[in-house]
């Protein structure tokens, strides 16, 4: 080896050290420019024994039935059977018997649990939100995760807890992946929550967020423009006062939003000493 070509192997050697490299592939030089060479494999065969089965069953042996899954009805009968449904409901726990066996809401086969209320239900002020997350699935309560734990910050405040309020989603099955509720979903679960409200009769509602606002009042503005105001709820013949508000996972997420929030608590503990 010349004295440049052991000069150009120094540096190659402390090029490749430089880089990281401390370890040969094998012991004899590879070129990996030259082209593959072209052999010819054989097709393994499979020994006998480990052949699989023929696809079809032999001839005159009996077909495997594939398992009958109900599919649910279309959305305007199962909104006909949750209106029925929720009509012979005479109190809650039956309501919520009812609930359990009712099949019109795709919702329930993808749910873990039903997820029907939390609180008091001789309480005066009754709070209804969208629906179930992932904590409430897992749990059956509803509010119980970040934004359970924000309201009951917010309860505390004007001097309550849960002892003193019923807690309600107008969804009492988590949709997957916490989606948004489907038109048809909403639609089928409505009539239940409508009875739950009829059976606790509050003397105050509070809509967290626009769902539950839109669900219940018909108002369909923003919750940034309906926020704050008193509505009144159909209660059979009577009226329930009620007022939107922001949702806490949306305060979670918007905490500059939280003084409009505590304004909203403000008005809702006056409302309930008047």
């Amino acid at each position: 080896m010349t004295p440049d070509q052991d000069k150009a192997a120094s540096e190659l050697l402390r090029f490749y050290a430089d880089a990281g490299v401390d370890a040969l592939l094998g012991e004899e030089p590879v070129d990996r420019f030259a082209e593959p060479a072209m052999t010819q494999q054989p097709e393994a065969v499979a020994p006998a024994t480990e052949r699989r089965a023929p696809l079809m069953p032999p001839l005159g042996a009996p077909r495997p039935q594939a398992p009958v899954v109900a599919a649910p009805p279309p959305p305007e009968e199962a909104v006909m059977a949750a209106r029925e449904a929720a009509r012979k409901a005479a109190t809650l726990d039956d309501l919520r018997a009812i609930l359990e066996r009712f099949e019109g809401c795709a919702l329930k086969a993808t749910a873990k649990r039903l997820v029907f209320a939390d609180g008091n239900p001789q309480a005066q002020l009754m709070f209804v939100g969208e629906a179930p997350g992932r904590d409430e699935d897992i749990e059956g309560l509803p509010f119980v995760g970040r934004s359970g734990k924000l309201l009951d910050l917010m309860l505390k405040a004007i001097g309550l807890d849960r002892t003193h309020v019923y807690i309600a989603n107008i969804i009492p099955w988590r949709p997957p992946g916490n989606r948004d509720p489907s038109l048809a979903e909403t639609s089928i679960c409505l009539p239940f929550i409508q009875r739950q409200i009829e059976l606790v009769n509050p003397k105050v509602l509070v809509c967290l967020g626009k769902p539950s606002t839109a669900a219940l009042l018909g108002v369909t503005d923003g919750i940034r423009r309906t926020r704050g105001r008193w509505l009144a709820y159909r209660n059979g013949e009577q009226e329930i006062r009620a007022m939107p508000t922001f949702h806490p996972a949306y305060l979670l997420r918007s905490p500059l939003e939280k003084r409009f929030a505590w304004k909203d608590f403000l008005a809702i503990k006056r409302a309930l000493s008047s």
